[in-house]
């Protein structure tokens, strides 16, 4: 317990700092994973009862759902997620958000479109199936989106005001 590399403090002086250092982070991912989740469960029924009961063509479905589902996750994610962090303005934030909603729902899609339609023109009685969409747009593509969201919500979106850039973290450690 002297402080030695592998003794006991060491080892729990690093646990404490790295949860210091990142608790913040998962705390944020938590939330922000529950709020999307949430959103993913409108997201998919409305989705699946869209392109069934409903008839309305995937593509058109996919978007309908989406933007519902996006504006349950604006009042969560700011309400609660980030609800720690110092607001802007609300009309900045609805609009950033909606557009990175809005790069988010291109890339699932992009990645529904390209498997029913692209790979779907190859193999019809695969590709071109609900299952072969629901993979596609909410495996493949929610993921994907979810990685692009929850970097640019939080970089551009929802600012912490008192986290320095880059520029002034790396200025400090030089002195």
């Amino acid at each position: 317990m002297t402080g030695e590399p592998g003794s006991r403090q060491t080892r729990r002086g690093l646990i404490h700092s790295l949860r210091d250092r990142f608790g913040h982070l998962v705390r944020e991912m938590s939330k922000f994973a529950t709020v999307g989740g949430v959103a993913f469960l409108i997201d998919f029924a409305l989705f699946n009862y869209l392109i069934g009961p409903a008839r309305v063509e995937q593509i058109t479905a996919k978007t309908i759902a989406t933007v519902i589902a996006a504006t349950f996750a604006f009042l969560g994610n700011r309400f609660w997620t980030w609800r720690h962090r110092k607001r802007s303005h609300p009309a900045r934030e609805y609009a950033l958000f909606f557009f990175f909603n809005a790069v988010g729902l291109g890339i699932a899609v992009a990645c529904l479109a390209i498997s029913r339609y692209g790979l779907g023109g190859i193999w019809p009685e695969v590709f071109q199936t609900r299952l072969a969409d629901n993979i596609a747009s909410f495996v493949v593509g929610t993921g994907l989106g979810t990685l692009f969201r929850f970097w640019s919500y939080r970089r551009f979106v929802f600012v912490d005001t008192g986290t320095p850039v880059a520029a002034e973290v790396d200025r400090d450690r030089g002195a």
